[in-house]
């Protein structure tokens, strides 16, 4: 992509902005919850369960609106959803000082893989059919999630739905605006969001003085690293070449890990680029123009950053959104990711069958050894490439392939 400043007009905020917005909903709305209940298996104070809001919203808000802007790409960076959920299965058994340092260990990882360019020279290797495989497994379930709700909110889904099939005919790149803007009014008309008890106060940071023991190391280090690095970071990395953006990785990782190092000791766990949520922003409906999609990373990392100055109460208005008009509007916007990948995924008809195989695997999303389907569909579609096609060199087409 060019590293030039294109020349922006009022318009071309608009689609980018609310691609932004529905990222962060979707973000909050719909996996956030992990993070209270971890915390409260754990037992964490409401101060320091306020820290922890506060650090992970404001790091990847600063993260990905610094990365967006230096690379002018639609760089969105998250926190570990996988790693939320490692972590409520060992915070109540391990000293919160501790966990505090292993945080700080997994992130002086993450900066050590940055600087040493292994995981930019690992994803390059990926097969662009098994990349594309990946992502569309990875997000087939957000598709189908389009209309899980069906059966227990139909009006809702039914009125989204149609919405955006009416707004397509006539429009690209408004038509996920024009759902956000139903669904809201849907649910106004409805009577269906409650804020009588949300009332916004500012977060005050926590600090934790980091704690460091070979129990730690190997029990929550390690593991927050494995499964940041197959289940986050890999699939954000593919998101952003499927969709054609080529900064490298180095910087990323780098640049996350040292906002997971800085803001660890107040409650953050890990930093990365975003999957799910950042295919939102980095295909067609976010922007027709390639170049001007970095509008919505600066547009998330402000959102983040305004969510994390109020903490918890902030956080929860996102929460009290039915969690099918989430799963409805995250569907509906990820719909070009899904059928952009599959194109690219079956394009090649050489090593579509491993790219099929990478995408069915991911699908079933098998977690095995604590690690989830994204890295076992993605070593399943690998092995197989390298089976049938280890060694060889492509053929040249002598016919059309039918």
């Amino acid at each position: 992509m060019s590293q030039t400043t294109p020349r922006l007009q009022p318009a071309d905020f608009i689609a980018p902005s609310v691609a932004a917005l529905i990222s962060v909903i979707v973000n909050y709305g719909g996996t956030f919850v992990l993070v209270f209940q971890a915390a409260q298996l754990t037992q964490l104070s409401a101060a320091q369960t306020a820290s922890w809001v506060w650090s992970v919203s404001i790091g990847v808000g600063l993260t990905g609106a610094w990365l967006s802007y230096r690379y002018r790409e639609p760089i969105i960076t998250a926190w570990s959803t996988p790693g939320v959920a490692f972590l409520a299965t060992v915070m109540p058994f391990t000293p919160y000082g501790e966990v505090i340092g292993a945080y700080v260990v997994s992130a002086i990882g993450f900066i050590c893989l940055g600087l040493s360019g292994a995981f930019e020279r690992l994803v390059r290797l990926i097969p662009d059919g098994i990349a594309a495989g990946l992502l569309a497994g990875i997000l087939l379930q957000f598709g189908i999630n389009t209309f899980g709700g069906a059966s227990t909110d139909p009006v809702l889904v039914v009125v989204l739905v149609l919405t955006y099939a009416m707004l397509r005919r006539f429009t690209t790149r408004f038509a996920v605006v024009g759902i956000l803007v139903a669904g809201v009014a849907l649910l106004i008309a409805q009577d269906r969001i409650d804020m009588n008890g949300i009332h916004l106060s500012l977060a005050a940071p926590v600090f934790e003085m980091p704690r460091f023991s070979v129990g730690s190391l190997l029990g929550v280090a390690l593991p927050l690293f494995v499964i940041t690095l197959t289940g986050q970071y890999m699939p954000g990395m593919l998101v952003l070449r499927n969709d054609g953006f080529k900064t490298s990785a180095n910087p990323i990782v780098t640049l996350t890990g040292l906002g997971s190092l800085v803001m660890a000791p107040f409650g953050a766990h890990a930093f990365n680029v975003a999957a799910i949520t950042a295919a939102i922003c980095t295909g067609k409906d976010a922007h027709e123009d390639p170049s001007k999609r970095y509008i919505a990373g600066l547009v998330c990392g402000l959102l983040y950053v305004t969510v994390g100055i109020f903490g918890v109460t902030l956080a929860s208005l996102f929460m009290v959104l039915p969690r099918t008009f989430v799963t409805t509007l995250a569907g509906l916007a990820l719909l070009g990711a899904i059928g952009g990948s599959l194109a690219n995924a079956t394009a090649e008809a050489r090593t579509r069958e491993t790219a099929l195989i990478t995408f069915l695997a991911t699908s079933a999303n098998v977690t095995l050894l604590g690690v989830g389907g994204a890295f076992w569909g993605l070593v399943a579609g690998l092995v197989v490439y390298l089976l049938i096609h280890g060694g060889r060199k492509p053929l040249k087409a002598t016919v059309t392939a039918q």
